[in-house]
């Protein structure tokens, strides 16, 4: 599935399912909700996906596999590990906020058991990722700029995490700060939260002086 090859009619499946499955969640999403609003028979979304389940793992790939690009290319680029560490904050970031309907039902859905077979494939995805993330710590670590006792694991929840707490609580946080505009909000993640969040990594990350 992770190879999935994909022509138009199953990207237009996907995009449809991803919207319906960040507004009415997953259960609440049937293959005939599917099929109807991406105008196309119930029996071709079945013959191209199979099952719901793995119409979700196929759609969670799609979105996300090119993140693992990005980290890979990330890894061989000629930076500093700290500006290397802090563009790929920004990928993360960037990513998200750009697929926040299939980052919104992966925080609803990735965790349920009766589903738990369908993100094997996403799984092992995310392990490349952290192997990706691991290296670039390890390069710093190598040149004596990160500490060696880092939890790397948590790293990557730490980034997201605090985006998916802001993005959560969005009326608060838009009140709060003062963002009366989606350009405004979307403004703030790419430059506000982007930098609050390298600078918290960064403090796990170097040695104190």
């Amino acid at each position: 599935m992770s190879n999935i090859e994909l022509n138009d009619k199953k990207i237009q499946i996907l995009e449809v399912a991803e919207k319906l499955f960040s507004e009415k969640g997953f259960e609440g999403t049937s293959i005939r909700d599917i099929s109807k609003h991406a105008k196309i028979n119930i029996a071709m979304v079945s013959y191209y996906f199979g099952s719901k389940e793995r119409l979700l793992e196929a759609l969670i790939i799609y979105k996300t596999s090119d993140l693992k690009l990005q980290l890979e290319n990330l890894l061989l680029e000629n930076l500093e590990p700290l500006d290397k560490v802090n563009k790929l904050i920004e990928i993360y970031i960037n990513r998200i906020s750009c697929n926040k309907g299939i980052f919104r039902v992966l925080h609803f859905e990735i965790n349920a058991k009766k589903r738990e077979k369908s993100f094997i494939a996403f799984t092992e995805l995310k392990k490349g990722n952290l192997k990706s993330v691991e290296s670039i710590i390890a390069q710093g670590q190598a040149k004596g700029v990160f500490r060696k006792d880092v939890i790397i694991p948590l790293i990557t929840p730490t980034i997201i995490g605090t985006f998916f707490h802001f993005h959560m609580n969005k009326p608060f946080f838009e009140e709060l700060l003062n963002l009366k505009t989606e350009a405004m909000y979307n403004d703030y993640i790419k430059n506000s939260l982007t930098k609050h969040i390298q600078q918290t990594i960064k403090a796990l990350l170097v040695y104190e002086n």
